[in-house]
């Protein structure tokens, strides 16, 4: 090298030194309006740089395999849907639809705030069809084929439990995902509708986003390796006019889907060369409502990993904040998700599987459950606290919250919530409205005037051998 090129090559990094970023500059935190937060913390690196060994592994394969089972075991929220008997009878299908479509005792309201009618209801209870539900019935199966409401009853109607809400609709329940194995139990009168029974919950489901195919191929389907599993909030299949019941699809957070990687790159799929994407393969539903496994394209950018990942303290808190700022959706309404839907994902991605709502989550026997009572003490409630740790789920009266970490001398949370209140300067109530994924710290934030969520806490549920 001369002495010239030398002189240049110094030079030039001198250059990019004064460019390059110091790397012990700190950007000067910003309040965010929300009580102990500033917006160095709205980062996954700040927690997990606070974590002691953030990458070691807290459950492996094997261990969560047998969570899993015992879940499937013990758990009476969950269903064996694939050990279903070849043959149901009408007590146990009547059963699955009384349980969940029962008349509402309440008064409930429309989309304008006028009150629904009683003759409203006799409608949705008439829906029901249950004098229709054969004595016998053999089982049937389907796959779903695109993200779909589940409700309480046959009906997209949307009705809520005061005249100035429009938000949180009461029969909704929840949404089943591309390539859910489902039992089909039954069919609403008008025949747009059936009644689904998956392994988390049963319900209505239109009969638009299910295609029926025999045991073998739908099960066979959800055991197809290799596969990808989705590792971003949701990624989206590519667009194409050719094939538009795989086009633009909607694939949330720990969703498998079964990948082609043998496929030629220059062989097109749904009208487009396949090198630059992820060749997978989904579920469609025939004209005649029958099941047909077809390619589709996902970018190669999309956010999915070759297996599950890992289950370290570093990567819960990289996959919870990926929802970061994410609309509250009750029973995952607006394609996003509620809080136990978003600890269910988070916690999916990593091959856990967890019950659907917090009723059941907060008291399931196949966690390590730490529980409360009214009689317990704020003292001890507040020890509990302090030890928390990064990935602890906990419960309050119909609200889930996942730890993230401690600062400033108290437990730090990531929750789906469509509230968020704590004590202002003054003493009186904030009503923050957070309505979306947030990080708050856990000890301020208030129930109601009077008591704070350590206060209403239920249970503590931590995924840990």
């Amino acid at each position: 090298m001369t002495k010239h090129t030398l002189l240049l090559a110094a030079a030039l990094g001198l250059f990019a030194g004064a460019l390059a970023p110091q790397a012990d500059a700190r950007i000067a935190p910003r309040p965010t309006g929300v009580i102990g937060v500033d917006s160095n913390q709205l980062t996954p690196d700040y927690w997990i740089d606070r974590q002691r060994q953030a990458d070691r592994v807290v459950l492996d394969r094997g261990a969560i395999a047998l969570q899993n089972r015992e879940l499937q075991q013990t758990d009476p929220s969950m269903h064996d849907v694939e050990g279903l008997p070849a043959e149901l009878d009408a007590a146990r299908v009547r059963e699955w639809i009384e349980d969940l479509s029962s008349r509402p005792q309440r008064q409930l309201y429309d989309v304008q705030g006028k009150p629904v009618t009683g003759k409203a209801i006799d409608g949705y209870i008439a829906a029901l069809n249950l004098k229709a539900i054969p004595k016998t019935q053999k089982t049937r199966y389907g796959l779903v084929v695109h993200r779909a409401a589940l409700r309480t009853f046959p009906t997209t109607t949307r009705v809520f439990s005061s005249d100035d809400d429009t938000d949180i609709d009461r029969f909704q329940e929840s949404a089943l995902f591309p390539g859910t194995p489902v039992a089909i139990v039954h069919e609403s009168g008008d025949g747009e509708w059936l009644f689904v029974v998956s392994e988390r919950y049963a319900a209505w489901i239109e009969k638009q986003y299910v295609a029926e195919g025999s045991k073998t191929q739908v099960f066979g389907y959800a055991r197809k390796v290799p596969y990808l599993v989705v590792t971003g909030a949701k990624v989206r299949t590519t667009f194409t006019p050719d094939l538009p019941a795989v086009s633009d699809l909607q694939l949330d957070m720990g969703i498998r889907v079964p990948v082609l990687r043998d496929w030629p790159g220059t062989r097109p799929v749904n009208g487009q060369a396949a090198y630059a994407s992820h060749v997978v393969e989904l579920p469609v539903r025939n004209d005649d409502g029958s099941l047909r496994i077809v390619p589709a394209l996902l970018p190669r950018t999309a956010d999915v990993s070759a297996d599950y990942l890992p289950l370290t303290r570093a990567n819960l808190i990289r996959q919870a904040f990926k929802f970061l700022g994410e609309r509250y959706g009750w029973g995952h309404s607006y394609g996003t998700r509620d809080c136990s839907g978003f600890v269910s994902e988070v916690y999916r991605s990593f091959g856990v599987q967890l019950p659907r709502n917090t009723s059941a989550q907060s008291v399931s026997p196949a966690l390590n459950r730490l529980a409360f009572d009214a009689g317990d003490s704020r003292e001890k409630r507040m020890d509990a606290a302090s030890e928390l740790q990064v990935g602890d789920l906990v419960y309050i009266p119909g609200h889930v919250m996942m730890v993230i970490g401690h600062d400033n001398g108290m437990p730090y949370v990531i929750h789906d919530t469509n509230g968020g209140s704590w004590l202002g300067p003054d003493g009186e109530l904030v009503r923050g409205r957070l309505n979306g994924v947030s990080v708050t710290p856990l000890t301020p934030l208030r129930f109601n005037a009077s008591q704070t969520y350590v206060d209403r806490m239920t249970n503590i549920q931590r995924i840990r051998p």
